[in-house]
């Protein structure tokens, strides 16, 4: 193998991989590694931990085909203390050593033989659902912070998505909250598909996807036991969650007693000072719903207590119908759900205090969050 490519191009690739290197303790040492290998005129770079597998491309000029796999901590680390120059690959088979040639700079880097590497599965066009980069990247955001992050209940670790027509629903929760998301396919699938995808795979689209413009497309490999997603220059696989998601449907409330609709970005920041006197409250925040009287407008009160810290309460206009409520919800969630809100205002329906809160942002019926209600602090 004899390759050259650019000191950006090649850090930008590792940097994309990254999260898909095995840990040093890994049972087999190759996944420790990256593999670099020639492919149609491009540098492929791939890292798997047998869960997630990432390959990019990047442009380089190919003089010898090849492939190696090379320690990937070591190699991203150099590459990244390298010039912004032309940096040069070269192979020596019988001893597997890479060079590495940048400027003034010369390294050998021993690796494996490349046999070792596991399989990473392509992607095949066939039975595949393309969603729009920025609709998928801001699905994600909406739901991926409502997984659960306790592996005792792997299938709330996983985000439900599911493909029906030429919509795309997606869906997750931890118990606590749920969020539930929906789009548009870019084209009508064949046949409806369910699949619950590990958040933390998820998570890695969005943060690949980057600035990409054109669709995404999401596909099961033949086994069906992994997904992969393709985008332009990257292919990320990971493994499916092989267990049933909770029923979630029954979970969101039919009814509505008391809406109330504030703006958003003032409930975000009441919710962030309330936060920092919740901590001592296992992150208790209490809200009291004023609705509209007599030709005064509606208000939303929200207060945090700490016995060590002090108090706080903010009051926010807003526009309420239905009975005068008082609920208490963890702050922290609040703050998570409303973070990820881009409308001017947000709607908080409720039932009762002991019931669960929804919260949706108003004009957009594509998205509904859910929380449920803390034990109201005397």
């Amino acid at each position: 193998m004899k390759v050259s490519c650019l000191q950006e191009n090649l850090a930008k690739g590792l940097n994309i991989v990254s999260r898909a290197v095995a840990a040093r303790t890994a049972t087999l040492p190759v996944l420790t590694h990256v593999l670099l290998a020639t492919d149609g005129g491009r540098l492929k770079i791939a890292a798997t931990n047998l869960e997630l597998g990432i390959n990019c491309w990047i442009g380089a000029k190919v003089e010898d085909e090849g492939t190696i796999t090379v320690p990937a901590r070591p190699f991203t680390e150099l590459v990244s203390l390298l010039p912004p120059d032309r940096v040069d690959l070269e192979l020596n088979i019988r001893t597997q050593t890479l060079r590495v040639q940048c400027g003034h700079t010369e390294n050998n880097i021993k690796g494996i033989d490349a046999q070792e590497f596991p399989i990473i599965p392509t992607f095949e066009p066939s039975n595949a659902a393309f969603v729009d980069a920025d609709l998928l990247r801001t699905m994600i955001g909406k739901v991926v912070f409502a997984a659960a992050t306790d592996e005792s209940r792997p299938m709330l670790t996983g985000v439900l998505t599911k493909f029906d027509n030429d919509r795309i629903v997606m869906v997750a929760a931890d118990g606590f909250r749920l969020s539930v998301c929906s789009g548009i396919l870019k084209e009508p699938v064949a046949e409806p598909r369910t699949i619950l995808v590990p958040a933390k795979a998820v998570a890695e689209v969005a943060r690949v996807v980057g600035e990409q413009e054109e669709p995404v497309a999401i596909s099961v490999t033949p086994s069906r036991g992994q997904v992969l997603f393709h985008l332009q220059n990257v292919d990320l696989v990971a493994q499916l969650i092989d267990q049933r998601f909770p029923d979630y449907e029954p979970i969101i409330p039919k009814k509505t007693e008391t809406r109330t609709v504030v703006n958003t970005a003032e409930m975000l920041k009441a919710c962030r000072q309330a936060s920092i006197f919740a901590r001592e409250a296992s992150d208790t925040m209490r809200l009291h719903i004023t609705p509209s009287a007599d030709g005064e407008p509606g208000r939303m009160t929200i207060s945090a207590r700490a016995d060590e810290t002090g108090d706080n309460e903010s009051q926010l206009e807003a526009l309420a119908t239905g009975p005068e409520v008082e609920i208490a919800f963890n702050v922290k969630f609040l703050i998570d759900v409303l973070s990820v809100i881009d409308a001017p205002q947000t709607a908080l329906e409720t039932t009762a205090p002991k019931a669960p809160g929804v919260i949706k942002p108003v004009g957009d019926d594509n998205f509904l969050h859910v929380v449920m209600p803390m034990h109201l602090p005397r």
